[in-house]
């Protein structure tokens, strides 16, 4: 017999998930298709009674997933394959991304008396976790504790009361992500925390996130949007899926130039899914405008989502945003292309408005956007940089962000303020 582990959303049991001749099959359950109220697991994984093979089931299962070597590391510790999703989701799929639980077949789902199992950690052990992270990615194989996160970035789900950090046991869900400075990338937590932050006083509703130091040792702590409190104090989880996942795209596939989402599909996926669209639409171009300004290239799809909080999802918090173009040792290129082209410095201002017409808006709005966002931009950052109590005054790397969208944005403007800028007729490429 296959083996197979059971899918729980929320409190419902909608799957399984199977692994037959070493291929993922993934199947509603007959009684969840009945019910008035059944909702998606995804949007690549419409209701249905018939079985999804695995090219329809992979995208939204493996995306729940770490990558790179955060996953090679966490197979290795279970000594499974690192190319086995169904071994992985088996042995870390507890607390993921959105509101989905696995379980083995009759094993019963934590009840809320009792899923509310908190480790908590003093200053010693948080900085012994912060060693341990990077040769033991989610702490996989520690007792008690399967969790999830998908991106090649080392990150914890943790608990956090406001004083202090513990860890999520026995299906308890989390509250924030724990993200330790990145190997290789010079003061990656004060680079993601003042992006986030800057994020914040653009009014671009990103999740809500803070550096914190335990031991001189700095983190960035990033408040869950997929978890809310209910009026019972409970922690309640929210389902949502990235881009790649609702598109059926897997996560190797995530950069447009190996053949992942581009911004049109990007555009297409909320303008067919939100409703109304237009909000969302606008905040998307808003998200796309702040990455290319600060320089975040790695903006690939699995960094938009779709958070479900009623009847229609809407576009989740801005979140995973760092200026990667301070770093000459990261690419130039950016993961999704603006027009016809991968790099900024190659932007002229046909190019933004082949994106405006290519992801489906008038281009005079779309220009008369980029333009607000890249005059107030400049003077928000100098603001907050010099900000009491935020601590980014005196670093090096928030210097080197404002000097670089104080270049970016300048260029912006000069290029969609000269006279025919807002001209209709635009070449399809560069």
């Amino acid at each position: 017999m296959a083996p197979e582990l059971e899918v729980w959303l929320f409190a419902d049991r909608v799957g399984t998930l199977a692994l037959v001749e070493g291929r993922l099959n993934f199947r509603y359950t007959p009684v969840w298709l009945s019910r008035p109220n059944a909702v998606t697991l995804s949007r690549s994984l419409p209701l249905q009674a018939e079985p999804f093979d695995d090219h329809q089931t992979r995208p939204f299962f493996a995306g729940l997933l770490p990558e790179g070597q955060m996953r090679r590391l966490i197979a290795r510790q279970f000594q499974v394959s690192g190319q086995n999703d169904f071994a992985l989701l088996d042995r870390i799929g507890g607390e993921c991304a959105g509101a989905v639980t696995f379980l083995e077949p009759g094993q019963a789902l934590p009840a809320p008396s009792q899923g509310d199992e908190v480790q908590w950690l003093s200053d010693e052990e948080v900085v012994a976790i912060l060693d341990e992270l990077p040769h033991r990615p989610m702490l996989a194989g520690k007792d008690g504790l399967r969790l999830s996160l998908a991106g090649a970035q080392d990150k914890l789900p943790v608990v956090f009361d406001g004083a202090r950090l513990g860890l999520p046991r026995n299906g308890t869900p989390s509250s924030h992500i724990l993200k330790p400075a990145i190997d290789d990338v010079e003061d990656s937590v004060t680079n993601e925390g003042f992006c986030m932050a800057l994020a914040e006083a653009m009014r671009l509703k990103p999740a809500k996130s803070k550096i914190h130091s335990v031991l001189s040792r700095p983190f960035l702590l990033v408040e869950r949007y997929d978890r809310v409190v209910d009026a019972q104090g409970h922690r309640q989880r929210l389902h949502q899926e990235d881009f790649c996942q609702a598109l059926g795209v897997t996560p190797e596939m995530k950069y447009q130039n190996e053949g992942g989402p581009d911004l049109a599909r990007c555009f297409e996926l909320v303008r067919r899914v939100t409703h109304p669209s237009a909000p969302q639409i606008l905040r998307l171009l808003d998200y796309v405008i702040f990455n290319a300004l600060i320089g975040n290239h790695d903006a690939h799809a699995k960094n938009f989502s779709l958070l479900y909080r009623g009847k229609t999802p809407v576009l989740a918090p801005l979140y995973d945003t760092l200026s990667t173009a301070v770093y000459p040792t990261l690419t130039s290129r950016m993961a999704m292309k603006i027009g016809s082209k991968y790099k900024f410095s190659e932007l002229q201002t046909r190019h933004w408005l082949q994106f405006s017409e290519g992801v489906g808006l008038a281009k005079a709005q779309a220009r008369r956007r980029i333009l607000e966002l890249a005059k107030s931009l400049p003077p928000t950052a100098r603001r907050l940089q010099s900000s009491p109590g935020q601590g980014f005054a005196g670093s090096g790397v928030v210097e080197r962000i404002l000097a670089l969208i104080e270049q970016r944005c300048a260029l912006t403007i000069r290029r969609l303020s000269e006279p025919g800028a807002d001209a209709e007729a635009v070449p399809a490429e560069s």
